[in-house]
């Protein structure tokens, strides 16, 4: 750390900190985005995300595409639902992933987004 990104003297804007206090989140909250990111941080389950982000797929499409055994993205898939990012319906034999909802769409595309910059 240098110094031209410290303050130089040390003064609290209490009308600014008492501004943010009153919109701060409630640890539940930040306990579920700080795991959400825990989960995104897994470059596999961002692999899956982005694919089903572009279309519903089954666990035999994702394994075949990400070249990984079917365990393997079934175990992801299982983390993913359980963190409510993934969401599934089956179709008689087949059972298809999709993204569980707009915000994690979002989520995905405000990530490549960022990636890109």
């Amino acid at each position: 750390m240098n110094k031209e990104d410290v303050c130089e003297i040390k003064y609290v804007n209490e009308k600014a900190v008492q501004k943010v206090k009153s919109k701060m989140l409630d640890d539940e909250i930040i306990l579920k985005i700080a795991n959400t990111s825990k989960i995104l941080g897994d470059p596999t389950r961002v692999k899956i995300l982005f694919a089903l982000s572009q279309k519903e797929l089954c666990v035999c499409d994702l394994a075949y595409l990400l070249g990984m055994t079917h365990s393997a993205i079934s175990h992801q898939l299982r983390l993913l639902r359980s963190n409510n990012l993934v969401k599934f319906r089956k179709e008689g034999k087949i059972v298809y992933y999709s993204l569980a909802d707009e915000h994690v769409v979002k989520l995905i595309e405000m990530g490549v987004e960022h990636a890109k910059e």
